[in-house]
């Protein structure tokens, strides 16, 4: 059984990969997001004392100062510091806030949502006040308010990104579960004697895990975008770290003499969370079986059908 699972799953991986070759956005876009990944894993290795080392002498160097040497293609800061290397070790910086941020809340309110719409009665409606009471608070302001009241770091900006965003998971998953729960194969496997926890394992997750993971990969770009909010308001990430938006921050008063400071990692936050939410609506269509037929039908051949379905 564990074998055919697996061939299954090499058999998926194939086709999606398959998918998304056919998809000349999508590939661009994955492969701006496998470049940010890999910035983030060995930046701050091969770039961490070149973003931190200061040269007073070429201050505010504009773009392709190569003369300089390639670490400031991209121009220097009014400390002498090149851009190249900072942007690349922000991209670890702030891949290291959004990802777990998100990574905890799909985690933490999708097995939430997924036990309390199983369930329904007084878990659901317990669990959808809790996510209600959240979510009455807009996330940017309740992170102000926490982070004002508490240091900001790394550790509480995760922590209270990831709250803020879990009635999101939750909801999700909780209408997919109750409307799954009432289904013949989940009543057969009731019949059978499976457990509750091992039905929502074996034949809710799976059905539901895809829409999450769609959701993840737009609320992706949100907590990312919310992280630069907070460090351009100056109690998100604190130097002598660094992130996109805090050289946003810091490069703002400069942008009449200097604007490559503050322009670029504004264009890395705009790139990166444009990719996420292409490969987001990629997702969304290869992983449903009614739409996928749309990644592999030509473009023109598409509209045809489109036109036909309208009329």
């Amino acid at each position: 059984m564990t074998g055919t699972n697996g061939k299954a799953g090499q058999i998926m991986g194939s086709r999606m990969l398959s998918l998304l070759g056919k998809d000349r956005f999508a590939s661009v876009a994955t492969g701006v997001l496998m470049f940010v990944a890999l910035c983030a894993a060995v930046g701050p290795t091969l770039f961490g004392d070149l973003a931190t080392e200061q040269h007073l002498r070429a201050d505010n160097l504009p773009p392709l100062s190569i003369g300089e040497g390639w670490a400031f293609l991209l121009g220097s800061d009014s400390l002498g510091r090149s851009v190249l290397a900072r942007l690349i070790v922000a991209a670890s910086t702030t891949m290291s806030v959004a990802v777990p941020a998100v990574l905890v809340s799909l985690v933490v309110g999708s097995i939430w949502g997924m036990w309390a719409g199983f369930h329904r009665g007084w878990r659901e409606n317990v669990s959808m006040r809790i996510a209600d009471v959240i979510l009455s608070f807009p996330s940017l302001l309740l992170a102000v308010v926490v982070l004002y009241v508490f240091t900001p770091s790394i550790a509480n900006i995760i922590a209270v990104l990831a709250i803020a965003r879990i009635p999101i998971y939750l909801r999700t998953a909780r209408a997919e579960s109750a409307e799954l729960q009432s289904r013949l194969f989940v009543d057969a496997a009731r019949t059978f004697g499976t457990g509750n926890w091992a039905t929502i394992r074996r034949h809710v997750a799976p059905i539901v895990l895809p829409t999450l993971l769609t959701v993840a990969a737009v609320d992706f770009c949100f907590v990312m975008l919310t992280e630069s909010s907070l460090s351009f308001l100056g109690i998100g990430i604190q130097p002598p770290d660094v992130s996109w938006g805090l050289m946003v921050a810091q490069g703002r008063q400069e942008l009449q003499t200097a604007w490559w400071i503050a322009v670029f990692p504004g264009l890395a936050i705009v790139i990166t969370t444009v990719s996420a939410t292409i490969i987001a609506a990629w997702a969304r269509i290869a992983t449903d079986p009614g739409q996928r037929w749309r990644l592999t039908v030509p473009k023109r051949k598409r509209r045809d059908l489109a036109g036909k379905g309208t009329a």
